[in-house]
């Protein structure tokens, strides 16, 4: 089956989290990085006004993580934001390979935000003979004949597809391929991949459609 959604699929003897409580996580983790110097606790309201939930959703979460706090005291700051991390498999750092040197893809190659959450964009590939050799930020775009090799070597392991739509299912078959983990999709299209390959869709001109409807 493809995936067509971002999917539940962990390898087998890894815990699996319900989406929403997976969405969550990196809200709370925002806190604990914004706090962890100022404060060695945190309560599950604080934690549920940084995720807009109420606290009974902060302590479920926490308590599916095997987390818990201490009454009246709340939660270890530091203990806390390692848990979360090394749940997010982000308790070392990523390296990310953005495809598509254009526009947006040279804007997400300078989203300082990344860096900041422990992900290091390690290549950017692009098709054009114009773009490739540029230096954008501080990586120069390869020619994305390479994808998979660099893939296959340890270059990276996460994708984000900054492609066309004509191109976007061709280049994360290739991905897959090369032995991606994940792929943070750009495009304007729905990309099929298999279910243990994790897919999230941002789709820039939607949000905004439904934006337009509300505002």
């Amino acid at each position: 089956m493809g995936n067509q959604e971002a999917q539940l699929y962990r390898p087998p003897g890894m815990r699996v989290l319900s989406r929403a409580t997976v969405s969550r996580m990196p809200r709370y983790l925002r806190l604990l990085d914004d706090i962890r110097e100022a404060q060695a606790t945190v309560s599950s309201d604080e934690l549920a006004e940084a995720a807009g939930v109420n606290p009974a959703n902060v302590r479920r979460d926490l308590s599916d993580l095997g987390f818990h706090g201490t009454r009246g005291v709340g939660y270890a700051v530091g203990d806390l934001r390692s848990r979360i991390q090394r749940e997010l498999g982000i308790d070392h750092r990523r390296k990310v390979a953005i495809v598509g040197a254009g526009n947006l893809g040279t804007a997400l190659a300078g989203y300082s935000g990344f860096r900041q959450r422990g992900f290091d964009v390690a290549a950017i590939y692009d098709i054009s003979s114009e773009r490739v050799g540029r230096l954008v930020g501080d990586v120069i775009v390869t020619d994305a004949g390479r994808i998979g090799h660099d893939c296959a070597t340890g270059l990276f392991d996460m994708a984000i597809l900054a492609v066309p739509a004509t191109s976007a299912q061709r280049v994360a078959e290739e991905l897959v391929s090369a032995g991606v983990s994940s792929i943070l999709n750009f495009a304007p299209v729905r990309v099929i991949v298999p279910n243990d390959v994790p897919v999230r869709h941002v789709d820039l001109s939607t949000e905004l459609q439904i934006l337009s409807y509300y505002g």
